[in-house]
């Protein structure tokens, strides 16, 4: 057997080399190993396949995929799989407290499984939005070679000549109840929205996610923008498996990748897209598993400088699959770069820097209306704002592309929880210049800080995107678009303001001073809060209640492993 020191083996050697190890060599002859893969580094394949949601439900194939190109280079592949949820099928429900909680559950079962194994490189593939997140925690806890493949965006589906996805099913829910559609177009809209394979086309979470951790260095160029089911994806695991081994080679780990400077890139990526809110609280994660000090604050900090470029859905027209066929994120980078937006000397998992990833980079196709050119973008500076107050002392994040407009005051209709919001928007209590405050939805309160793509959804659907906002301490989809401030802190359930506000109270969200104001005397504010008693815990039992125990603030990226 080799020697238990060989460097392209220091985890796998510990497991399989030497005599007392026979049994271990036993179990695994049982799985398909030969007597030469135990000289071979062993490359562990974190497969989030499922059949819950079409966003994972090809990942079983890429992950055979991945395993082909471990096992050309020389490797030893071994694929096991952790879970994944369904968002968009869990959306408005008790059911969506596990989401965020879902993130959590992935990053530990992968730790666990390339602890325990002994694994000397990583590839993990994710389709639906917690997925990526959870798979970049995991890699950046265990520091071994790795490199993350996302599993691809879904085609466009397509009515009355319409091109649809999953967003157009929820609000076609709210033109529904504004009698603006009947039922047979609901029933028509929600038969064809989705198509096959893939996660939600629009620059949503998922889209979001796969752009920041290419743009951070931890995925092969483009893997972000392919479809679900092509060619282009295939090889992408093929060569994301060969390139994890060459990775070991070279002695590349995910802390010479995942820098301050290449979260930088990251966040500035995701607002020239104009990707979603939820990339704050999952790079803000990453980045502590990582053990960078990222804050709210540096968000605010990059998108000072960086336009908003892209006219991608929710708030714009285009859907990923069409940034796919004009050449992706890739060409937008070296635009970034070339203006001196991106930290170039980054090192990627291809062993190259960014710079030197994007040197051959072709431009967009002339005439493509896509991605806007720098002197005329969708909005100078960053989408997501992060906003300070006496509503939000530890910060918020709102979403604000300028089509909503900059500043907003109204008075407060106040829910404890998704589910009576929601309701009221369908029922038509909800009014032009109403703020809609859904409160004890944070990581601790809710638990699980849910997204509340039916209220925003229904918001749209109704035709008020422009005459109400909405704001919560729970969070938002990737598809929520209008006037909507989520993840304030702290948090209704440990006691911020958000938990004494009233009905009729006056609230201004403030884009361009980056401000969250209740306009309630500060000394009405400590009276009521005196009088605050805090709820009793929804889940005193099982994994709800573990995580309402352990999670930390939004603005510190609810994370568990503090």
């Amino acid at each position: 057997m080799s020697d238990k020191n060989d460097k392209l083996r220091p985890f796998s050697s510990q497991v399989v080399d030497g005599m007392e190890r026979a049994p271990s060599r036993a179990m695994l002859y049982a799985v398909g190993f030969k007597p030469e893969d135990f000289k071979k580094p062993q490359i562990g394949i974190a497969s989030t396949w499922s059949m819950v949601t079409p966003c994972n439900m090809h990942i079983n194939k890429l992950a055979d995929d991945a395993a082909n190109g471990v096992n050309g280079a020389n490797g030893k592949a071994v694929i096991f799989n952790t879970i994944t949820i369904s968002d968009g099928i869990s959306m408005g429900t008790e059911g969506m407290k596990y989401s965020l909680v879902s993130r959590e559950v992935i990053a530990d079962s992968i730790e666990t499984v390339t602890g325990c194994q002994g694994f000397d490189g990583v590839v993990a593939i994710g389709g639906c939005d917690k997925n990526m997140p959870g798979c970049m925690i995991a890699i950046a806890r265990l520091n071994r070679p790795a490199i993350f493949v996302y599993g691809g965006t879904i085609l466009p589906g397509c009515h009355k000549d319409k091109k649809l996805d999953v967003v157009s099913v929820f609000e076609a829910v709210g033109a529904r109840a504004n009698n603006k559609i009947d039922d047979a177009e609901l029933a028509a809209i929600e038969a064809k929205a989705i198509p096959g394979a893939g996660s939600c086309g629009g620059m949503y979470t998922a889209n979001t996610m796969a752009s920041a951790i290419e743009a951070l260095g931890m995925s092969l160029p483009n893997s972000s923008a392919q479809a679900a089911i092509s060619e282009d994806k295939r090889l992408d695991c093929e060569r994301a498996g060969a390139a994890v081994v060459e990775l070991i080679n070279k002695e590349i780990k995910p802390s010479d990748i995942m820098t301050k400077k290449a979260f930088e890139n990251a966040i500035t990526v995701v607002i020239a897209l104009g990707g979603s809110t939820n990339a704050v609280l999952h790079l803000l994660a990453m980045a502590n598993a990582a053990k960078i000090d990222l804050t709210l604050d540096d968000f605010t900090r990059i998108g000072a400088h960086v336009p908003m470029l892209a006219d991608l859905k929710p708030s714009g027209r285009y859907q990923m699959a069409e940034l796919v066929e004009i050449g992706g994120i890739q060409p937008l980078m070296k635009e970034l770069l070339d203006r001196g937006l991106l930290h170039g000397d980054c090192l990627t998992v291809t062993g190259k820097t960014l710079a030197e990833n994007l040197a051959d980079v072709t431009p967009y196709p002339i005439g493509q209306d896509m991605i806007l050119p720098f002197d005329k973008p969708i909005k100078k500076d960053s989408h997501l704002v992060i906003l300070y107050g006496n509503l939000a002392k530890e910060g918020a994040v709102a979403k604000i592309t300028g089509k909503e407009g900059l500043v907003f005051t109204g008075s407060a209709k106040v829910f404890d929880e998704e589910e009576q919001a929601l309701q009221a928007i369908l029922n038509g209590d909800i009014v032009k210049d109403d703020v809609i405050v859904v409160r004890y939805e944070g990581p601790k309160g809710g638990p699980g800080m849910r997204e509340m793509l039916s209220p925003t959804s229904a918001i749209m659907g109704k035709g008020l995107g422009k005459e109400v906002a909405l704001i919560t301490d729970g969070r938002f989809s990737g598809g929520t678009h209008g006037f909507v401030v989520g993840h304030i802190t702290p948090e209704a359930y440990v006691g911020g303001a958000l938990a004494i506000v009233q009905n009729g109270d006056r609230i201004t969200i403030n884009a361009e001073t980056n401000e969250l104001t209740l306009h309630v005397d500060e000394n009405e504010i400590a009276s009521r809060l005196t009088q605050w008693q805090q709820p009793a815990p929804r889940y005193t039992r099982g994994v709800l209640a573990k995580y309402a125990k352990l999670v930390s603030s939004a603005s510190t990226g609810a994370v568990t492993d503090n």
